[in-house]
């Protein structure tokens, strides 16, 4: 049959003919069309908000079978509408609300809408709920809020609203919950505030707010959950508040209070979670906390709260989380805490907690979490810890604990023990074929003996297990130990280990090992070349002999080597110096012979790291001898000779064009680096033309080229010669500062009046350059530990301290391997000198002996630390993002930074791992310096992360 050119254009116009007619009738759905056209719908979760055609008017909504519309019975009248998480952005325009006067719910949150919020919302009288929340809804709030009179839920929880809080809303009586937390409200919380009739939840958190909390908050008779924390108020906690007598749920932590604790609290009877944590609060806590028997959940942490934990809170039957960490408290433990049933978690650690922990802790409660570590507690571990069976974490690092650990010989439930850095002794008496999930282990620096437990073998999800520092443990390494699936760090230095390293059969996921100062003897098994992943091994100080294997000089991955005082012998395997990867190779003082390979990387480690073995030769150390006559040595003298005077001659003139009267240039390269001379580095120069732009005292680089191939990063300084020595001693401090996440300062070249620093080129950029690259877990977690291992070297291991003085994203570089390594380190301090604006003197960290300056700037370096972590979990969204995370709630962080991360339900264990990532952060950028942690301390909460080498 032909069909006429003219039916399709007669047919699309009779469709929407068609279309218009029934949309004439159905006002509700032309105005939910004319919505989609105008926002943003990324995952077309709209799409079945169409008419279809051939349809006609029926006297019922169409809109009522799209997703998200909610009509009444008759499917006549649209009464609700939920766009929740449909992905939809743009603004939110108010010009098609007008015909939904029967709405009573409207629900629009964890969307990207963006824009001032319509005003046009407030003319749906109707409505009972009205969610927002987890948009992006901005500008300040508006005026017309009365007009919803039947307002019950007003949810607007996660957007950027700036300006004061609405104080309309308080004209709301049918008003129960009132969420404006996580915006950028600021002002103080008006004192109306307090005249809600109907309120139950209150939530402020997480927004600039100011000035002092009023105490008429305390007139809120039917709230039962306020949170009003991670804002910036001033002054203490109201005592009116404990006139709410309802309340169940109070959060007021991470806001600036000041003062003591109010003992009036205590007549919160139905207070079920009390948090206050990471305030100023002083004095002690009130013994009146007894008298909230409904308390389950008590938080003061991060305080200066002095004094003991109060013999009352044995009466509190249902606390379930008593969290004191952080604090300035003292006295013992007492006994009533180990007689609450239903006790999982205790939080002590950072007091100055003595004495025992209670004989019975554990055996009334379902314990879970136990953390007391850094206090001074003595004693034994309470034999009944593990009595629940629930006991999964168990922290007692850092104290004065002796004993044994047979209360943990049959505890199934561990997934975690450290307990380093105390007394205890006699047998390991773990039972690994009992512990099932038990991923770290840190029992070093103890007084442990009987060696480690044979049936280590069978901890299947052991990640890191450390035992050194242990001298009478003895014993062997147990012979299945490198099968470990998960295993990546064993550390056993110096616990007089004896017998022979065990096969490497099975060893993929291993990152670090640490044997030094045993007594190993035998060989190094060629089985090795099984660890792909290995990065460091340490075997110094054993009695291990035979040649080093050419696998382990195979290795991809493998950045520190020390096989120093053994009695290797043999030669050192060429494969060393084709390695993208290594840092550290050390072989003194054993009996290898022959040549050092002719690879400069291998040249680079210097003499000290192949002295004592008499039979070896090459640079670094001295030439290999060879046979030569008479003539032809007399003939090679003469020849040398020349050459020697030609290359003074061109030399000298080099000098005397650059000289000038600016002094003799001199070249100083350090010990274990490249042997560079003046004229190398000058000869270089003559070869780049930027050299002589290079601006002074700018941070920037300028690449050149020497004469033996090396390609460095080159720094231009200007100083005077009074500051000359001063500044060239602390140079030299920073060269002999090795590493492997710092970029190796390989000497510098100067006279009187310039310095060129010569560094390292590194091939792979800088962080700053690829923080917009989505990452994996695993190689963020390596990053933020590199970075953090390259600063606790600068601060702990470094006498004097190293502050780094410029910790940014453009200052950490990247090897062959990818490996962080931080850049520019100590050349604030070095510009300071050269000015004469500090004084020369530092010491470590923590020994009290540094001047305020460079206190200072180690604080801020930890700072500084704090913020790079947020920058890297955000993939660069966040940069100075160190007051804004403090003022957040905590679970707002934590979800921002999962979503961020694709972390999920799916995945605890990463979950965790941010959790602990993000928990770091929080600490090390703390308002006041001196509640910051230590970047050793950071580092030791890090550790157990499944990027962790240390």
């Amino acid at each position: 049959m032909e069909i006429s050119p003219w039916s399709l254009p007669f047919n699309l116009l009779f469709t929407s003919m068609l279309i218009a007619v029934v949309l004439a009738a159905d006002p509700y759905s032309k105005a939910l069309l004319t919505l989609k056209s105008q926002i943003i719908d990324g995952s077309n979760s709209l799409d079945d908000w169409k008419v279809p055609p051939g349809e006609t008017p029926s006297g019922k909504v169409h809109a009522c079978s799209w997703s998200g519309v909610k009509c009444n019975k008759n499917s006549t009248i649209v009464v609700g509408l939920n766009l929740c998480m449909k992905n939809l952005a743009g603004e939110l325009l108010g010009n098609q609300l007008s015909v939904f006067t029967e709405l009573v719910e409207l629900n629009v949150s964890q969307n990207a809408f963006s824009g001032e919020l319509p005003v046009e919302i407030f003319n749906l009288s109707k409505l009972t709920t009205l969610d927002i929340s987890g948009n992006n809804f901005s500008g300040r709030f508006p005026n017309g809020i009365t007009g919803l009179k039947k307002l019950v839920v007003l949810d607007a929880l996660s957007n950027s609203f700036s300006g004061p809080l609405p104080v309309e809303v308080t004209e709301l009586e049918s008003l129960k919950v009132l969420n404006l937390a996580g915006s950028y409200f600021d002002g103080e919380i008006p004192s109306s505030y307090g005249s809600f009739k109907s309120l139950e939840y209150l939530h402020l958190a997480g927004n600039s707010l100011t000035g002092k909390i009023p105490p008429e908050l305390g007139k809120l008779k039917t709230v039962t959950h306020m949170e009003i924390g991670y804002n910036f108020y001033e002054g203490s906690i109201p005592w009116q508040l404990s006139n709410m007598t309802e309340l169940q749920y109070l959060d007021i932590a991470g806001a600036n209070l000041s003062g003591s604790i109010p003992k009036q609290l205590c007549n919160l009877t139905k207070l079920e979670s009390l948090f206050l944590f990471r305030n100023q609060l002083m004095g002690s806590i009130p013994w009146e906390f007894s008298q909230m028997v409904s308390l389950i959940n008590l938080d003061l942490s991060d305080n200066l709260i002095s004094g003991p934990i109060p013999e009352s809170f044995g009466e509190l039957k249902k606390l379930k989380l008593l969290s004191l960490m952080f604090n300035e408290m003292n006295g013992t433990v007492p006994d009533t805490i180990a007689e609450l049933p239903s006790m999982e978690t205790l939080f002590i650690w950072n007091n100055f907690f003595t004495g025992s922990l209670p004989e019975n802790l554990g055996r009334q409660s379902r314990l879970r979490w136990l953390d007391v570590s850094n206090n001074s507690f003595i004693g034994s571990i309470p034999p009944g810890v593990c009595a629940g069976g629930k006991l999964f974490k168990l922290m007692l690092f850092s104290n004065n604990f002796t004993g044994n650990l047979s209360a943990l010989s049959n505890c199934s439930s561990l997934v975690r023990i450290r307990v380093e850095d105390n007394s205890f002794s006699g047998e390991i008496p773990l039972n690994f074929s009992h512990l099932h999930g038990i991923r770290y282990i840190d029992l070093s620096g103890n007084r442990f003996t009987g060696g480690i437990p044979a049936d280590i073998s069978k901890a299947l999800k052991l990640q890191y297990f450390s035992v050194s520092n242990n001298p009478e443990l003895g014993g062997t390494i147990p012979w299945k130990t490198w099968s470990l699936p998960f295993l990546q760090n064993f550390s056993a230095s110096f616990c007089n280990i004896s017998g022979n390293l065990p096969p490497f059969r099975s060893c993929k996921s291993l990152v670090v090992v640490e044997l030094q100062k045993n007594t190993i003897s035998g060989s190094i098994p060629n089985s090795i070349s099984n660890c792909q992943s290995l990065e460091i091994i340490n075997l110094a100080r054993n009695h291990l002999s035979d040649h080093i294997p050419k696998e382990l000089a195979s290795l991809p991955s493998l950045g520190v080597v020390d096989l120093s005082h053994n009695d290797f012998s043999g030669s050192i395997p060429a494969e060393f110096g084709k390695s993208s990867s290594l840092v550290l190779l050390n072989v003194s003082f054993n009996d290898i012979s022959g040549t050092i390979p002719s690879h400069k990387l291998l040249q680079s480690m210097g003499s000290s790291a192949y002295a004592g073995n008499p039979k070896l030769c090459g640079a670094p150390l001295q030439s290999c001898s060879t046979a030569i006559d008479g003539k032809k040595l007399r003939l090679i003298l003469l020849i040398s000779a020349g050459v020697v005077i030609l290359i003074a001659a061109t030399v000298s003139l080099l000098i005397r064009l650059r000289k000038g009267s600016k002094g003799q240039w001199k070249m100083n390269s350090f010990i274990g680096l490249p042997q560079f001379t003046a004229n190398d580095v000058l000869r270089s120069f003559n070869a780049t033309g930027s050299m002589e732009e290079l601006p002074p005292f700018s941070g920037a680089f300028c690449k050149a080229v020497l004469p033996t191939g090396i390609t460095v990063l080159v720094k231009k300084l200007e100083w005077e010669p009074k500051r000359v020595k001063i500044a060239s001693e602390f140079i030299t401090q920073l060269g002999n500062s090795r590493h492997m996440n710092l970029i190796r300062l390989l000497g510098f070249c100067y006279n009187n009046q310039l310095t060129y620093l010569l560094y390292d080129c590194l091939p792979n950029g800088n962080l700053a350059e690829k923080l917009r690259m989505q990452r994996d877990w695993g190689m963020k977690c390596r990053i933020i530990i590199g970075i953090a291992k390259g600063l606790c070297f600068l601060h702990h291991d470094c006498n004097p301290a190293i502050p780094h003085g410029d910790l940014k994203s453009s200052n950490v570089m990247f090897d062959d391997n990818f490996e962080p390594r931080l850049a520019d380190f100590g050349f604030k301090h070095l510009i300071q000198l050269i000015k004469g604006t500090v004084p020369a003197t530092s010491s470590t960290l923590g020994t009290g002996e540094f001047n305020d300056a460079i206190k200072d700037e180690l604080y801020k370096d930890i700072y500084d630390f704090g913020e790079l972590i947020l920058e890297i979990l955000t993939n660069g969204k966040v940069i100075k993002g160190g007051a804004s995370i403090q003022s957040k709630p905590k679970d707002v962080v934590l979800r921002e930074m999962y979503d961020e991360n694709e972390a999920g339900s799916t995945n605890s264990l990463q979950e965790d791992e941010m959790k602990q990532v993000v928990d770091v952060a929080l600490l090390c950028t703390k308002s006041r310096a001196v509640d910051r942690p230590s970047i050793e301390d950071a580092l030791k909460l890090l550790s157990g992360l499944k990027a962790n080498g240390k």
